[in-house]
């Protein structure tokens, strides 16, 4: 019996301890989604086409071996063989051949196509670098998102706690007759405002939490839920490196460079591959073929009617003899068909030899396919001289929104410091009765805009700053926050 209790007892410690919800971290959400959002489970895909892609070109160096067989019945009136006579009749015949080919020569179409191949791989690991960079940052946003909205929410929750606090101590003074009933209802009013502002702000972190387990594919949404932390701003001494030094670290360590350049590369190659049409073409080819019958064997038999013949070879010389010899009389008659293995050995045969292919005219498209390229080619190269544009103007971008970012975080700094010490001053001037609720109010509106502005402006600063080192060459699984 006790061991039983016992029993009980630890399976519903099991179970609430399971029911409890479990609370993510940052680097927790960001490996979640980079092994389940969809986005880099498709870029995977392009991967595993560019190896199967470079299979197929180191298999067009490989000769090609194939078999052929057939057997055919023909019905109706054809001519026996034997007998020379149309006749209607059913006759099989069957055929077996091997063929292997090899490409000798093609233009240098192989090499090209294996490098093509080899290209497309690389850029396809590029794209999935960057979308995991991309999809960590974007997760790294909403993370920090949800801990803003949650900060906000203590804000306000602190706030509506002071203000009820204030109720009760100005019920007090008007009770007493030092304030009149109006600031007593001024103060209500704002404990009013303030429950409406906590609503929204549990609304908020709930929106945020749900787009956090969107963008991690993560389906159970009532039950997810980050881990209430403290983050502090790391990393600011990337801010002390020059814009110009950023760009160059940047160019040398980012994916969305690296993927243009990869991509003109690979329309080079397209271009030198339709080069390649013009040229000649040499191939080899060895051919092994037999066949097999159903037709009757014909066979040499004595005729027992007429087993030999005599037939005159000479003369004999003075007398004029003629001078005979005897020979066998033979009959052609028709027998079975010969074993199946011995018709294919004996009807056997090989073709071997060269083929040479010249492209003398093809309705001008191997020409047009040049051309095509070629304006590929210049497309590529003022996407990537667009992509190398845009980028430095999106790093300078990222190094002056990190630095307003700095300057508006320090200057909330104050301004909460500044506005602590009026929302001080104004309440001990509120509570000896010389200021109003009105004037109180405000003080406080002020004093808890500024919290949640401080608060706002931390955040926008840790991610501002997290941008700039994923810039700077830091993987995305390796911020530091």
């Amino acid at each position: 019996m006790r061991k039983g209790i016992i029993l009980c007892l630890t399976l519903l410690i099991t179970v609430a301890t399971l029911a409890q919800e479990k609370q993510w971290t940052l680097q927790e959400c960001v490996q979640y989604a980079l092994d389940n959002n969809i986005s880099i489970k498709q870029t995977q895909l392009d991967e595993e086409n560019a190896i199967i892609e470079k299979k197929d070109a180191i298999g067009n160096y490989l000769p090609s071996l194939n078999g052929n067989a057939s057997n055919t019945w023909n019905s109706g009136l054809t001519q026996n063989i034997t007998t020379g006579v149309l006749e209607t009749q059913t006759t099989r015949n069957s055929s077996y051949s091997i063929t292997a080919g090899i490409s000798i020569f093609n233009g240098f179409r192989n090499k090209r196509a294996l490098d093509r191949a080899e290209l497309s791989r690389i850029a396809a690991d590029y794209n999935i670098a960057k979308i995991k960079d991309d999809i960590s940052l974007s997760v790294a946003l909403s993370y920090l998102s949800v801990l803003l909205n949650k900060e906000n929410l203590k804000t306000v929750v602190a706030q509506n706690a002071v203000t009820k606090e204030q109720i009760a101590r100005t019920q007090e003074l008007v009770d007493g007759g030092v304030l009149p009933r109006g600031d007593l209802l001024e103060i209500q009013a704002t404990d009013a405002s303030e429950l409406q502002r906590i609503v929204a702000a549990e609304n908020l972190v709930t929106i945020s939490l749900i787009d956090l387990a969107q963008l991690l594919a993560f389906d159970d949404y009532e039950g997810f839920d980050v881990l209430d932390a403290e983050y502090n701003i790391l990393g600011e001494e990337v801010l002390n490196t020059t814009p110009e030094v950023l760009v160059a670290k940047a160019k040398e360590t980012r994916y969305d460079l690296k993927i243009a350049e990869q991509n003109l590369e690979i329309a080079k190659k397209d271009l030198e591959l339709s080069k390649s049409s013009l040229y000649p073409s040499i191939s080899g080819f060895f051919n092994y073929n037999t066949r097999e019958s159903g037709f009757g064997s014909f066979d040499q038999i004595l005729d027992p009617d007429n087993p030999s013949s005599d037939i005159p070879i000479g003369f004999v010389e003075g007398t004029n003899a003629t001078v005979l010899t005897t020979q066998p009389n033979f009959i052609t008659q028709e027998g079975n068909p010969a074993p199946f293995f011995d018709q294919l050995s004996l009807n056997d045969g090989i073709s071997y030899g060269l083929q040479l292919q010249v492209p003398i005219f093809n309705g001008f498209s191997t020409r047009n396919n040049v051309k095509r390229s070629e304006v590929n080619v210049m497309r590529s190269e003022f996407q990537a001289e667009q992509t190398r544009q845009t980028f430095e103007s999106a790093v300078y971008q990222a190094y002056t929104d990190a630095k307003a970012a700095k300057q508006s975080y320090e200057a909330a700094v104050v301004a909460l410091n500044s506005q602590e010490l009026a929302y001080e001053y104004a309440k001990d001037r509120y509570d000896v009765g010389l200021t109003n609720a009105f004037d109180f109010s405000q003080s406080k509106l002020r004093y808890d805009n500024a919290q949640v502005e401080l608060t706002r402006s931390k955040y926008d600063y840790i991610f501002r700053i997290k941008v700039l080192e994923l810039y700077f060459g830091i993987p995305a699984t390796e911020l530091k926050f």
